[in-house]
């Protein structure tokens, strides 16, 4: 195991070795890692998922580290199938063209593009479009449906690269990315390389403060190596000669920030957001380890509750479902220690079904298999999506079946 994962001793933000951990989940395979039936006998090993702070800087993290090889060698997750990204991103690339006054032909570049979904929303716009992304067989397909893709991890000697070939941008995206990178400094050199010197920076990611208030504790996971917050990005970016500008609160992933960023005296006034996000962080205590301790205490009593309702409907013959084959969901599952207790799972994207959930090997079915096969409960692992699933499953519900909501509170929702 010591050639897949490596465990960081300094924070990856400022270099501190001044680190507390705050909040420990349960071990769990690859989040993602949804296997074929020729491998369903295959064991897969779980890896630690431990959140620290760093001291001097307040970055939220993880230190246990994955071969980014072996974590994303056969990534299968695409933007398209994820429940409302897609016309997020049209309303995202409507605010950024307009905020940064993006003309068309100018350059814009989206760092972990994925399918290119993002970057299409830019073309559509006039803009030149360029992404890329590290698992090769998504970036082929990009390609292959109009969106220039390099495939490959962004790095100062690929940002300098780009430039030659393509010229500095106006504008670099990296949307639920950022908090994948492990070596941060790296990463923002590259950005201070490609960015045209008026051109700006602007990356969303889950945010701290929402993934406490919300209780989001499923999206701390392998992949996301950093929970940002406002403080330690302002000292991040300060530290290579760029400056957070602005910041934006948006809805998706349970609660993001859109951070905009640019070099001293950009094209973006600043706007007084930062300092009250700086504000709201300090009132709430966010850098501190009572607070986690108070948010550990909150999910770890929904897990007893989850258990133990869960374990007496087994103990009665009852046949239980879980809705949502995704990270997340491998998250919930582990850290609620539930796996023993679900049958399969359902989920409509097709790149799951048929596969098996990572580790424990539960078959993924179409949400059909609801009203087919009927099942006494249906936990809502996805639960961020709870209402839309129910509201789509009415049939199953119709039908006598009940839906078991874990979090943010536990309850269990029946036809009556």
């Amino acid at each position: 195991m010591a050639d897949v994962i490596h465990r960081r001793s300094d924070c990856r933000g400022c270099g501190s070795r001044d680190l507390e951990l705050v909040f420990s989940l349960k071990p769990s395979p690859i989040g993602d890692a949804y296997v074929t039936p020729e491998r369903v006998n295959v064991p897969q090993p779980s890896y630690p998922i431990d959140l620290h702070i760093c001291s001097q800087c307040g970055l939220a993290q993880i230190m246990d580290v994955i071969d980014p090889e072996v974590l994303y060698g056969e990534y299968i997750y695409v933007t398209a199938s994820s429940m409302g990204l897609a016309e997020h991103f049209r309303g995202y690339a409507d605010s950024v063209t307009d905020r940064c006054r993006l003309n068309p032909g100018s350059l814009a570049v989206d760092i972990g593009s994925n399918d290119g979904t993002l970057l299409r929303c830019f073309q559509d716009r006039g803009m030149n479009v360029l992404g890329v992304e590290p698992a090769a067989h998504i970036a082929a397909q990009a390609t292959a449906s109009g969106i220039k893709t390099i495939a490959s991890f962004f790095t100062p000697d690929l940002a300098r690269r780009m430039v030659v070939e393509h010229g500095h941008a106006r504008l670099v995206t990296a949307n639920n990315v950022f908090a994948n990178i492990d070596d941060l400094m790296s990463w923002v050199n590259a950005i201070n390389e490609v960015l045209a010197g008026d051109g700006v920076f602007v990356f969303e990611s889950y945010y701290l403060a929402d993934l406490v208030q919300n209780m989001v504790f499923d999206f701390i996971y392998h992949e996301h190596l950093s929970a940002f917050s406002v403080k330690p990005i302002q000292a991040l970016f300060k530290r290579v000669g760029l400056e957070l500008a602005a910041v934006e609160r948006v809805s998706t992933k349970g609660g993001s920030l859109r951070y905009f960023v640019q070099r001293p005296g950009g094209p973006l006034a600043k706007d007084g957001s930062v300092d009250e996000m700086l504000t709201l962080e300090d009132s709430m205590g966010l850098y501190r380890k009572e607070t986690f301790s108070a948010f550990a205490d909150k999910i770890n009593g929904l897990k007893e509750k989850t258990r133990k309702f869960l374990a007496q409907a087994k103990s009665d013959g009852k046949s239980i479902a879980g809705f949502g084959a995704s990270i997340t969901g491998t998250t919930l599952i582990y850290h609620f220690e539930i796996g023993s207790y679900l049958d399969y799972l359902v989920d409509d994207n097709l790149a799951k079904q048929g596969r098996f959930s990572p580790g424990l090997h539960l078959p993924v079915l179409p949400s059909s298999a609801l009203n087919e096969r009927k099942p006494d409960y249906v936990v809502v692992l996805a639960w961020r999506f709870a209402e839309p699933f129910i509201r789509k499953n009415h049939d199953y519900l119709g039908g006598g079946g009940s839906f078991v909501i874990p979090v943010p509170e536990f309850k269990v929702v029946a036809n009556d």
